[in-house]
């Protein structure tokens, strides 16, 4: 390792130096308490996700068919949200099912089928078919768990550019399915803007 004349190594100066020098320092939350509060891109970061989210469960929450739920504790099911964009958020949506669960849980008045043992049956069905999770088969796979509803969802993008700037448009669409019939019994869209602008 090179040593700066004085001999301290040049990889200990480097990161003060560029402090100092005013550019970019890498802080935790518990430095810059707003650090969530910033927009870093166009994509969706965790703070847009849990705002979609809370619209989505909100509405579903003060629905008839969970007013409905709290009296017949049916089986639900959460199914994975298909992510119909270019963001690599799938890791982030993955994360989102458990905090649906919980939510369905805690407020809802359902029976949620635990999503590790669902994981197993679905991928016992899907073994057999050569394939993963295949949203066609979700009545199939509701039957399977003993579920009366399932609830999953999708989320898209609409993105546009002039010039420099550019805007992206993201939809969440939640929804509850009844196993037996197919019928969509709540559906709701949940939408946020994100753009670069001069």
């Amino acid at each position: 390792m090179r040593s700066a004349s004085f001999g301290v190594p040049i990889t200990v100066l480097a990161p003060a130096f560029l402090a100092s020098c005013g550019g970019p320092s890498y802080v935790r939350d518990s430095d810059k308490k707003n650090i969530d509060e910033y927009a870093m891109s166009t994509g969706l970061d965790r703070r847009d996700i849990d705002r979609l989210y809370k619209e989505n469960i909100d509405k579903l929450l003060a629905s008839a068919i969970v007013a409905q739920w709290k009296k017949d504790a049916p089986v639900v099911a959460v199914f994975p949200i298909a992510n119909e964009t270019s963001e690599h958020v799938d890791s982030q949506l993955e994360a989102l099912l458990s905090t649906i669960e919980t939510d369905l849980v805690n407020s809802a008045g359902a029976q949620v089928v635990d999503r590790d043992l669902q994981k197993r049956l679905i991928g016992e069905v899907e073994q057999q078919r050569g394939g993963a999770f295949d949203p066609n088969n979700a009545a199939q796979y509701g039957k399977q768990l003993g579920a009366r509803f399932f609830v999953t969802g999708k989320l898209n993008d609409s993105a546009e550019r002039s010039g420099e700037e550019r805007r992206v448009q993201y939809f969440l669409f939640m929804k509850v399915v009844d196993v037996e019939t197919g019928a969509i019994r709540w559906q709701n869209k949940a939408e946020l803007t994100k753009g670069l602008v001069n």
